[in-house]
This record gives C-alpha cells, sequence and structure tokens, in this order.
C-alpha cells in the first residue's frame, strides 16, 4: 500500500464529519500525534498519527502551493 503524503498547513478531506458538518480540516501540528483543526468552526483535535491516517481521506489544498500563489512575483 502507498504511503499517504501529507504535510504541516495542508488542508485535508476526512471520511467522517466533524459535528458542524465539514469535513475539512488544516493539519496544525505534526509529530506521534497529529494536531487538525476544522476549517468551518476552528475546533482543534488531537489525534494519534495512526487514527489520523486511517481517516484520512486526500489533501484538497497543499500548504506549499497556498505559499506560490501568495508571494510577490518580480
Amino acid at each position: 500500500m502507498e504511503r499517504k503524503v501529507f504535510e504541516l498547513g495542508d488542508i485535508v478531506q476526512m471520511k467522517k464529519q466533524h459535528p458542524c458538518g465539514s469535513n475539512e480540516m488544516e493539519i496544525i501540528r505534526m509529530g506521534m500525534d497529529i494536531r487538525i483543526k476544522c476549517v468551518k468552526c476552528k475546533h482543534s483535535i488531537l489525534l494519534p498519527r495512526a487514527k489520523f491516517e486511517k481517516g484520512f481521506k486526500k489533501v484538497l489544498r497543499s500548504a506549499e502551493a497556498g505559499a506560490s500563489e501568495g508571494g510577490l512575483e518580480e
């Protein structure tokens, strides 16, 4: 099975919705545990990495793509 690729600052889609109705989460901390923040209501959740990877569906917006779009052009 292919290893899932995600980075700090990415907006990811989870398999299950948050109680507020959104399933878009932003990764705000990575390590043995991963802290994610709901994009809609700003509530944060700390999950063990294994549980996060099981519930992770796909990356919606990458942090590095957002940084390059907002940069200054010369």
